[in-house]
């Protein structure tokens, strides 16, 4: 099972400024193509995505429909250094009703893992789509609370991009990315995209493993 495409809600534009390869509105990472379809009325972020040989499209409200396309031939390079997607992220206000949800559509289920985030997550659990990991975060109790308890569908929230050299990259974005940091997997360093960069959704930098 394999992701085909990611639509997000900005503008081309906003990806070309931030030294992403951009071309027809189709910035891909990797074998993933991501549609950038533009500002949507009542709509933002990451729209939905197409996954191949998914089992069914039921999945905990995340907009999934199911794609026969081939995999694209390889990319062209992108200025900024960014290879590929590292790992897909969802916000889940219920992460056992999201995660069943999941496998019972067939995705392959890694690790469950039962330590905050330095963001404060309580869990997240891990699966594996093709190259790209989907990390399902559970909401902090504050944001359950705020935005109205567990009964509300999972969200895709955002991305996080391998790169070749973080440093280079990181100055490359420059003053719109965060110095770099350890990350929690061992032996890898992250930076995060500042907003100040202007794209819709939230953008994470990670060094390739073993860097």
């Amino acid at each position: 099972m394999t992701i085909d495409e990611l639509a997000i809600a900005d503008e081309p534009e906003r990806w070309t400024a931030a030294s992403f390869a951009v071309q027809d509105s189709c910035c891909q990472l990797g074998s993933v193509r991501l549609r950038l379809a533009g500002p949507q009325r009542n709509t933002a972020g990451i729209l939905g995505w197409s996954l191949r040989e998914i089992a069914s499209v039921e999945l905990d409200g995340l907009p999934t429909s199911r794609s026969e396309s081939p995999p694209p031939p390889p990319p062209p390079a992108h200025p900024n250094g960014v290879i590929a997607i590292d790992h897909v992220v969802v916000m889940s206000p219920a992460l056992d009703r999201t995660v069943a949800a999941l496998q019972a559509a067939g995705l392959d289920l890694r690790r469950v893992r039962e330590e905050p985030t330095p963001a404060g997550a309580p869990r997240q659990a891990f699966f594996r789509l093709g190259e790209e990991i989907l990390e399902v975060v559970q909401e902090p109790d504050a944001v359950l609370e705020r935005d109205g308890g567990p009964d509300r569908p999972a969200r895709l929230w955002g991305l996080a991009l391998r790169v070749q050299d973080l440093d280079r990259t990181v100055a490359a974005l420059a003053p719109h990315a965060s110095p770099a940091r350890p990350a929690v997997q061992p032996g890898r360093r992250i930076a995060t995209v500042r907003r100040s960069a202007g794209l819709a959704i939230p953008v994470a930098l990670m060094s390739a493993p073993g860097e």
